[in-house]
């Protein structure tokens, strides 16, 4: 029985069909073909199933999307290609929802199907080396990586390497932490706009006449104090992507000038008179119930619809704890070169007790364990925060800070600030301690000015072991 892969080639016209035969032959591919929906749905329904399925767009009675739709019903792990005459952005947007792997557009060269074709049928081929931390990761920046090791990360990235090539609008949402300015970036590298500008805003950082001006520039006297003209993110952004981060705190005066920049391109900067036209594709991200925030006016209809050409929904950490792993790999090891100190090993235990804790925090607290991990090397102190903040089944979800923290008077601010100063105090010490006090590598280790870590000693009341001085202990402001 040969081992060669096999390829079916869906196409209502006999000379591609005898054309795709002929050059999937010449590799040595096994190659059956079907010239409409129908029969290639009959052929589905037999094993074995194609290795790939190259499946035309344009067929009379049954098309492509409907017939792709009948194989996801049928055969929901088929790996399909679709292939058109046609760059139609709202059949390509379907056709990734409907679960298409990659999207060709006639005529293409060959190397474009070699290379779609390599990368479907690679992950058989390398079936057989051990899982144990198998992961795509994918460097995006000296501190950014976007790490794909579980079944819903792998369709994501699946998903940004189609789309990312179709210049729409992209909403990506998810919980606080989960990485969705990662994506982001990731469907800006994967795009053509990639050797443009990438920039973000905050959409809850700033209030809203700041944000305007953040967005839009101004020109002199718009405002108090604005003495020269200042160009705005979309200005400085033209031809790249441009990320509105939190997009759902937007408030609703934005709201509609946005939607009329995604409409047309098309602005005024504050107290400007003249019309400025730019190009920039949308990137938005939310942690907010968007359907709840359309319901209480909240969030405009009308520019949601703008904004949601595509959706990729972000699972969070706690429903794909087999990233874990491989996660806190590459942190540890980004981290402790950034310190410039060595890294530091996992037990068993340690990656237990990470495994069974809910992470409400997501990517952000993952990486700040990581990080006092490493500052306070105490892996005892970890698990026994992390076994302490685990939840238990029904209760909400807590943090390891929240979990641990003592019953305060002086309210939420006060109950922050206090943990803050315990955490930062316990830090540098442990820091003094493993540089044997010597204040300028802690400084280095702790990524802070060496002037600004003599303040904290004296903040703090902090004291070398060998030290004979007594003085009384100050009240620590919580």
């Amino acid at each position: 029985m040969s081992t060669q892969p096999n390829i079916l080639v869906v196409d209502d016209e006999p000379s591609m069909l005898r054309y795709m035969q002929t050059l999937l032959e010449m590799d040595e591919y096994r190659v059956e073909t079907a010239s409409n929906g129908m029969d290639a749905i009959r052929r589905l329904e037999q094993a074995p199933l194609p290795d790939v399925i190259l499946l035309d767009l344009l067929m009379p009675n049954m098309d492509g999307l409907q017939t792709l739709a009948r194989f996801r019903e049928i055969r929901p792990s088929a790996k399909v290609v679709m292939l058109s005459c046609v760059s139609d952005t709202r059949k390509v947007v379907e056709a990734i929802r409907l679960g298409a792997q990659d999207y060709l557009t006639k005529p293409f060269h060959k190397t474009d199907l070699d290379s779609v074709l390599h990368r479907l049928l690679k992950p058989k081929e390398g079936a057989a080396k051990a899982p144990e931390l198998a992961g795509e990761v994918e460097e995006l920046s000296d501190d950014l990586y976007f790490v794909a090791a579980s079944p819903a990360m792998r369709q994501i990235r699946a998903q940004i390497g189609l789309v990312a090539n179709v210049d729409i609008p992209v909403l990506l949402l998810g919980e606080s932490g989960t990485g969705k300015e990662i994506l982001a970036r990731l469907i800006h590298k994967m795009s053509p706009r990639a050797h443009r500008s990438f920039l973000k805003v905050n959409c809850a950082a700033l209030p809203a006449d700041l944000l305007e001006s953040e967005l839009f520039g101004y020109e002199p006297g718009a405002f108090t104090g604005a003495e020269r003209s200042k160009p705005g993110k979309f200005e400085l952004c033209n031809k790249g992507t441009f990320l509105l981060d939190e997009v759902g705190e937007m408030p609703n005066s934005l709201q509609a000038k946005l939607l009329h920049v995604l409409q047309d391109g098309k602005f005024s900067r504050l107290g400007g008179r003249s019309t400025i036209k730019v190009d920039v594709r949308v990137l938005a991200a939310t942690n907010i119930d968007i359907t709840e925030a359309i319901a209480t006016k909240q969030f405009r209809e009308d520019l949601y619809y703008r904004l949601n050409a595509f959706t990729l929904r972000i699972p969070p950490l706690r429903e794909r704890k087999e990233e874990i792993p491989l996660l806190m790999k590459h942190m540890m090891s980004r981290m402790a070169e950034s310190y410039a100190t060595s890294p530091l090993p996992y037990s068993p235990e340690f990656m237990e007790a990470c495994q069974r804790y809910h992470w409400p925090g997501n990517l952000r607290e993952l990486g700040n364990v990581v990080k006092r991990y490493l500052v306070l090397r105490d892996e005892g102190l970890m698990i026994s925060e992390l076994t302490t903040a685990t939840r238990e089944v029904g209760a909400p979800p807590v943090s390891i800070e929240a979990a641990s923290a003592p019953e305060h008077p002086g309210g939420l601010k006060s109950l922050v600030r206090g943990l803050k100063d315990q955490a930062e105090e316990e830090a540098i010490k442990r820091t003094l301690e493993q540089t044997h006090w010597n204040r300028k590598n802690a400084a280095i280790m702790l990524n802070i000015s060496y002037k600004a870590l003599l303040y904290k000693i004296r903040q703090y009341g902090i004291e070398a072991p060998n030290s004979t001085k007594s003085r009384p202990s100050k009240p620590r402001l919580m």
